[in-house]
């Protein structure tokens, strides 16, 4: 069976549900509830991909939920379950916060331990940090990791947990063709030093490096996703011909191409998926293995365009 720690890679249910400014519907124009997805978990755990990344934040829990629901149909033991302390969207009347949103998590998964648990940004560091080793000490919650940190923000978090006798595992963050940022500031390094973990999210820059959009074919028009991405699919024109080319001297798609790299770069990748063919798709990424040439040139065009995909909820301080 794969385990969190040997898993390749995580799928992503930040499109699954609806609701709120983060829900599918808002962000990647779906509307996806359990019978929707039922036959894309069941192709998952086939495969061998049962590590799931979700947070309350997505649909306002209803990601959980149907996440939950699916889980429900196997053995929890079959199932890795990575979520996440959204800071911004707390309970501020709770004793503790953390474990507020945790024990909300746990009821709407249906379930009493959460694998991962994450906090989602680095909006008060000296805050949430130390409420979170409050939340492992609840004997809820596996390891624990940091999303969207910067690399000093990571060893201060380290420094806060140390006392606890708690290990930072993982960092997950914004990581793709289009966003190199934790390879030039020394991030991803430190993480492969330290032991860590590294999650990369937004690989595929929510289906803009799949090869199934282009300039021709645009994402949803009115979907966030699509007004983000089309605007650059322009200077994309050479990247996205040279991930089709290498998809067919691998006899693969683009998309797995894309996490291919990925991986060759010592990350976990987090691909969200809602349909079959793309769990079929990322089964099958991690067994290509790109050369060192075909990886600098990919990312020596990827800079050449000039595009530039740091999301407003990075670089917090």
């Amino acid at each position: 069976m794969t385990t969190q720690t040997e898993a390749k890679i995580a799928l992503g249910t930040w499109s699954w549900g609806t609701g709120g400014s983060a829900g599918g519907n808002a962000v990647f124009g779906n509307s996806l509830d359990t019978a929707d997805l039922k036959d894309v978990f069941d192709a998952a755990i086939k495969n061998g991909l049962n590590l799931f990344d979700t947070a309350y934040v997505y649909a306002n829990g209803e990601s959980e939920r149907i996440l939950g629901e699916l889980v429900s149909s196997y053995d929890r033991e079959q199932v890795f379950i990575s979520d996440k302390f959204t800071p911004g969207v707390q309970n501020d009347d709770a004793e503790n916060p953390v474990v507020d949103m945790l024990e909300g998590s746990l009821k709407r998964l249906g379930t009493d331990r959460i694998d991962i648990y994450w906090i989602h940004n680095s909006a008060d560091v000296e805050r949430w940090t130390p409420l979170l080793a409050d939340a492992v000490k609840t004997g809820k919650v596996g390891r624990v990791g940091v999303s969207n940190h910067s690399l000093e923000q990571v060893k201060r978090v380290q420094e806060i947990l140390k006392p606890h006798g708690i290990k930072l595992s993982a960092v997950q963050n914004h990581f793709s063709l289009l966003y190199r940022s934790s390879i030039e500031d020394g991030l991803l390094d430190y993480c492969k030093e330290n032991d860590i973990q590294f999650f990369s999210y937004m690989v595929l820059e929510q289906g803009a490096l799949s090869g199934k959009y282009d300039e021709k074919h645009p994402l949803p028009a009115d979907s966030n996703r699509g007004k983000t991405y089309n605007p650059m699919f322009p200077a994309l024109a050479d990247l996205l011909n040279r991930l089709r080319s290498l998809a067919d001297k691998y006899q693969a798609s683009p998309a797995q191409i894309a996490t291919a790299w990925a991986i060759g770069r010592g990350t976990t990748p987090i691909l969200g998926v809602t349909k079959v063919e793309q769990v079929l798709d990322a089964a099958k990424s991690a067994d290509i293995q790109l050369t060192t040439q075909e990886v600098s040139e990919l990312e020596t065009m990827a800079a050449a365009s000039g595009v530039d995909t740091r999301g407003g909820w990075e670089g917090q301080a």
